[in-house]
């Protein structure tokens, strides 16, 4: 859109989580301009607190009855994937405020326990439950956040502590998690977005993938959604990919993706799903989100980019031993808002 918002498709609403998802995919074919002119869009949008509503439409507020934790953190791993990319050390110091009073409110979020509250309400209430994949995607965040902050020379001991008790509570406490619904252990993403973000790594994370693989993955289509549809998606399909990747599963990595380009459309764009006892696409949607998972799991497989092993590896930056180098930092208010 000419404000910089990417809604999932035209007409449709943006929600900060799916446009930073198709921002890193305008990075990484090159559109930095697209890219950076989505990320000023959210912080025009950002709210005083740090946060975002879950959804807005014509530059305007379309839902105001939460803000989602992992919604509000992903821009971190937006922005310090579009810096690994383009270079662009101006682009970091102006995005930094921003990224700071989103990953503070996050943690403001998170339980003695580890685990972080999914969402605020409508006056500011935590929601009193937490998501695997929402944590996961959080945990993700921090890392890039951390990675942010000790490229500026910035002081973030209080995300570092933050992100060590999250991966705790995602390894070891899975009693946190889904307390006061019916458990999402039937959604994919539950399964894979642990490994995919990082939390549970090696063996352990080879081990996690073949438990459920019968269950969500069909041969020759892709991954399902949930495994009691008959549905296989795009975007999850892609997800799993890069988890594959980061658990040493190339092989299977790239077969389920080679598999996927059969859902492209002739305008470039991806179809979202496919049931295949009805042999039907569906949603007949092409979401921009899609193609950015599309986009990102390539860079994983083929090396594309510099930001490609992002969501494949682990890679924390050592603390600074000081902050030379940056004096231009001293001229900004390192917490403050970018509106």
């Amino acid at each position: 859109m000419a404000d910089g918002a990417i809604p999932w498709f035209r007409g449709h609403f943006a929600d900060p989580w799916d446009h930073v998802e198709a921002a890193m995919g305008l990075s990484i074919a090159g559109e930095f301009s697209a890219a950076e002119k989505a990320y000023n869009w959210l912080a025009q949008k950002q709210l005083a607190d740090g946060s975002w509503w879950a959804a807005y439409r014509d530059n305007e507020i379309d839902n105001r009855e939460r803000r989602e934790s992992n919604f509000v953190a992903y821009i971190a791993t937006g922005v310090w994937h579009h810096y690994l990319i383009s270079k662009n050390t101006e682009f970091l110091v102006r995005l930094w405020p921003v990224v700071a009073k989103a990953l503070d409110f996050v943690l403001s979020l998170q339980s003695e326990h580890g685990d972080i509250q999914w969402a605020v309400d409508t006056d500011g209430q935590p929601l009193m439950d937490a998501l695997i994949t929402g944590c996961s995607s959080i945990y993700k965040s921090l890392e890039c956040g951390i990675n942010i902050a000790r490229t500026l020379g910035v002081e973030c001991d209080h995300w570092v502590e933050g992100r060590h008790r999250l991966g705790i509570a995602l390894r070891d406490k899975p009693e946190r998690f889904d307390r006061t619904w019916e458990s999402k252990a039937r959604f994919s993403m539950d399964w894979f977005y642990p490994v995919l973000a990082g939390a549970i790594t090696g063996k352990s994370a080879r081990v996690r993938l073949q438990k459920k693989w019968d269950e969500f993955v069909v041969t020759g289509l892709g991954c399902r959604c949930v495994n009691d549809e008959p549905w296989v998606t795009v975007a999850e399909s892609c997800e799993l990919t890069m988890a594959l990747v980061a658990a040493g599963e190339g092989s299977k990595a790239l077969k389920i993706y080679r598999g996927l380009h059969r859902w492209q459309d002739s305008d470039g764009g991806y179809w979202t799903g496919y049931v295949y006892h009805d042999s039907a696409i569906w949603p007949e949607e092409k979401t921009t989100w899609t193609v950015g998972a599309m986009l990102l799991a390539a860079d994983a497989l083929a090396g594309l980019t510099p930001a490609s092993r992002l969501f494949t590896s682990v890679d924390l930056l050592d603390a600074p031993q000081d902050a030379e180098g940056f004096d231009h930092l001293n001229q900004l208010e390192l917490g403050g808002s970018q509106r």
